[in-house]
């Protein structure tokens, strides 16, 4: 996850951390908390940048582009 974003063209300058909380052998799942460090409010940047589906995709595109 740190190589994926903090390589991102559109993220990378912001990204600061990545860091798994929890893992399961069982389920196969994970779940990690991802840092950023965000310019001061601008218009549309939390909405569009830091939008939880947009930062998905961006793993999603890296793992496509894998294959």
């Amino acid at each position: 996850l740190t190589e994926v974003y903090s390589s991102s063209p559109a993220l990378g300058r912001y990204f600061r951390s990545a860091q798994v909380i929890s893992f399961s052998n069982e389920s196969s799942t994970v779940i990690y908390q991802l840092v950023f460090a965000v310019p001061p409010s601008t218009e549309g940047f939390m909405e569009n940048s830091m939008n939880s589906d947009f930062i998905r995709n961006i793993l999603r595109q890296h793992i496509y582009d894998e294959d």
